[in-house]
C-alpha cells in the first residue's frame, strides 16, 4: 500500500510539472544563447534604457514561442513591476482594426484603472494610445504589446501596425512591440511603409534537439528527493527511469514521437499519456508505458478507415494521390478512373474492375469521408462529374497501406514512383 500511495504522489508531481510551462522551460533558458535569453535583453534594455523596439517570434506551432515570451515577462514584472504595462492581442480575435483599437484602449484602461468607453470611435481610441503612449514614456513606463498570430494583422491596410510602430519613432515614446507568428516570412507581409518602421530582429524557434530532448527528459521526469517522498523510493524511482532512458528501444520511441511533429507541445503530450499510463502498483515508469503512449498519441482515425477499405477503394486512393503528384489539382471521378486504366494498361494489374463497380467503390470512399466534394454548390450534378479531393495526407496512406494484411505490393511501388 505505501508504494501506491508513494506512486501516486510521484505521478501528481511529474504530472504538475508537464502542465507548469515555467517549469518545463526553465532548463532551457539558462544559457545564454537561449531564446530565453536573448528576448530578456532586447525587452529589458527597452525597460532600462527608455528606448523603443520591435522583434519577432517565428516557428512552427507548438514550439515554445508564446510560453517563453510569458515566462520573460513573468520574470521583468518581478524586477520592473511599476516600469511595465503588457497589453496582449491575437490576430484571430482582433484582426479588425476598429476592434484592435478598442481592445487596447479597453485594457490600457484596465491597467491604469481609468474608464473605459464603449462608445469610442476608431480615431478617439487610436488618439487615446498614442496619448498613453506619450504619458508613460514621460513617466518612464513601457507598455508592451503581444501580437500573436502576427500575420493576420499583416492583412487589409495594416493601419494598426503603422499607428504603434509610427507612435514609437517620437522620442517621449516607451514600447515594445512583439509579433508572434508560424510564418517564417511574415516580415515580408508588412506594407512599405510599416517596414521602415520595423527593427528587423527575429528570434527563431527551431526544433529540439536530441541533446535538449534528453536534458528537458531528465528534469521534467526525475524526481527530487526533498520533495516528501521517501529518499529510498525516489532513488530507486530515478535508477530505473535512467536505464528506461538509456535503452535503444525507447530512444526510437522518441524519435517516432519526434518524426510526427518536433514540438515541445507534442513532447508534452507524449510524455503525459505515458505518465498516465504508469501502474501505481508497480510504482514505476516503464518501456511499456512509453509504448503505449506512443501507440495512444499516433492514433489516427483516417489509418483506420484504410485499414476498413477493399482493394479496388485502395486503388482509387493510389489514383487519385497520384494524380495530385502530377500537379493535377481538380479531378474527379473521370480523371481517376483515366489514372485507373492507365495503371492497369501499364502494370497489367489482374484488379481490374468494371466502371460501375468503381463508381460504387468511389461512392463508399465518399461515405467515410476519406475523399470530398471540392464544392458543395453541385448538388445537381451526377457524383461522376463533380470534383474531389483528397482528405488523407500521403504519410497516412502509407502507413495504412502498411497495416493492411494483404494489400498488393503494386500499390506502393505506384505511390513511390
Amino acid at each position: 500500500m505505501g508504494l501506491q500511495s508513494d506512486a501516486e504522489k510521484a505521478q501528481s508531481i511529474i504530472r504538475s510539472r508537464l502542465c507548469n510551462s515555467s517549469f518545463v522551460f526553465k532548463p532551457l533558458s539558462d544559457s545564454p544563447d537561449s531564446n530565453y535569453s536573448k528576448l530578456k535583453f532586447i525587452i529589458s534594455s527597452s525597460i532600462t534604457e527608455g528606448c523603443n523596439n520591435s522583434i519577432l517570434l517565428l516557428g512552427p506551432r507548438g514550439s515554445g514561442k508564446l510560453a517563453v515570451l510569458e515566462l520573460v515577462i513573468y520574470d521583468l514584472l518581478q524586477e520592473h513591476s511599476d516600469l511595465i504595462s503588457v497589453i496582449k492581442l491575437n490576430g484571430l480575435l482582433h484582426n479588425d482594426d476598429n476592434c484592435a483599437f478598442k481592445e487596447i484602449a479597453r485594457q490600457l484602461c484596465l491597467e491604469h484603472h481609468l474608464v473605459f468607453s464603449k462608445m469610442a470611435s476608431f480615431d478617439d481610441n487610436s488618439q487615446f494610445m498614442i496619448a498613453m503612449l506619450r504619458e508613460c514614456g514621460l513617466a518612464h513606463k513601457t507598455i508592451i504589446f503581444v501580437l500573436d498570430e502576427f500575420d493576420s494583422f499583416a492583412q487589409g491596410k495594416q493601419r494598426l501596425l503603422y499607428s504603434l510602430l509610427d507612435a514609437m519613432q517620437s522620442v517621449t515614446s516607451q514600447a515594445v512591440v512583439i509579433g508572434v507568428s508560424c510564418r517564417l516570412d511574415a516580415d515580408q507581409l508588412l506594407e512599405k511603409r510599416v517596414r521602415s518602421r520595423f527593427s528587423h530582429r527575429k528570434l527563431l524557434f527551431l526544433p529540439l534537439s536530441m541533446e535538449d530532448v534528453q536534458r528537458l527528459l531528465e528534469h521534467l521526469l526525475f524526481l527530487p528527493v526533498n520533495t516528501g517522498l521517501p529518499h529510498d523510493f525516489a532513488s530507486q524511482f530515478n535508477g530505473k527511469l535512467r536505464k528506461v532512458l538509456a535503452d535503444e528501444r525507447f530512444k526510437e520511441i522518441i524519435a517516432s514521437c519526434l518524426n510526427v511533429q518536433s514540438t515541445i507541445n507534442n513532447l508534452l503530450r507524449f510524455l503525459f499519456v505515458a505518465v498516465s499510463y504508469m501502474e501505481p502498483k508497480l510504482g514505476f515508469l516503464s518501456l511499456e508505458n512509453f509504448k503505449n503512449a506512443l501507440l495512444s498519441i499516433q492514433r489516427q482515425p483516417k489509418q483506420e478507415g484504410i485499414r476498413d477499405c477493399s482493394i479496388l477503394e485502395l486503388y482509387i486512393l493510389v489514383c487519385m494521390k497520384r494524380l495530385e503528384v502530377k500537379e493535377q489539382n481538380s479531378y474527379n471521378f473521370a480523371s481517376v478512373m483515366k489514372e485507373y486504366k492507365s495503371i492497369h494498361d501499364s502494370f497489367h494489374t489482374s484488379d481490374y474492375y468494371a466502371r460501375n463497380v468503381c463508381l460504387r467503390a468511389f461512392e463508399r470512399l465518399l461515405q467515410r469521408e476519406l475523399i470530398c466534394f471540392t464544392d458543395s454548390r453541385g448538388h445537381g450534378q451526377s457524383v461522376e462529374f463533380r470534383q474531389v479531393k483528397l482528405l488523407i495526407s500521403f504519410g497516412e496512406l502509407q502507413e495504412g497501406l502498411k497495416s493492411y494484411r494483404s494489400y498488393p505490393a503494386i500499390l506502393q511501388k505506384l505511390l513511390d514512383r
